[in-house]
């Protein structure tokens, strides 16, 4: 794991978009199909229009091809929005389409669950299948029942 630069040295924040401080790691295991998740409470970016602060939580869902996603990479890449100028639909994207240009996982989705501004929430998901495999139906599946069941929200 020599090609990780970020697990076990300094620790540099970005407040501007960073892709490319993501890094992977060969996973161990890419003949099983298992969820690797990351929940980030934390996630800031800004308003391109106001520039006021957007807060969410980022739900992060994948199936692993050949690679993983080093964890604290992912953590320096979510903080790099901080100050990036995005619609709540914009950064949701952008980060899905830029783990899977890192990754090339079998299946993945990202889900962000915005705080309000002006009394309304925004919750954009998407997903992505491998396309001509199962993954692609499975993608095509969760995007119709993804939120058939949704939370009771009473922490926002």
């Amino acid at each position: 794991m020599s090609e990780l630069k970020h697990l076990g040295n300094e620790t540099n924040y970005d407040f501007n978009y960073r892709p490319d401080v993501l890094e992977s790691f060969d996973n161990k295991h890419p003949e099983n199909d298992y969820w690797v998740k990351f929940n980030c409470p934390e996630f800031t970016s800004l308003c391109p229009i106001t520039g006021q602060p957007d807060f969410a939580t980022i739900y992060l869902s994948y199936i692993p091809d050949e690679k993983l996603v080093e964890s604290k990479s992912l953590k320096l890449y979510l903080f790099s929005f901080r100050n990036h100028g995005a619609f709540h639909e914009d950064c949701i994207n952008i980060i899905m389409k830029d783990l899977i240009a890192l990754m090339n996982p079998k299946y993945i989705e990202v889900w962000g669950k915005f705080l309000p501004r002006g009394g309304l929430s925004i919750d954009p998901f998407s997903n992505y299948g491998k396309p001509g495999t199962k993954y692609e139906e499975m993608a095509w599946f969760r995007m119709q029942n993804h939120d058939l069941n949704p939370e009771k929200i009473d922490n926002r």
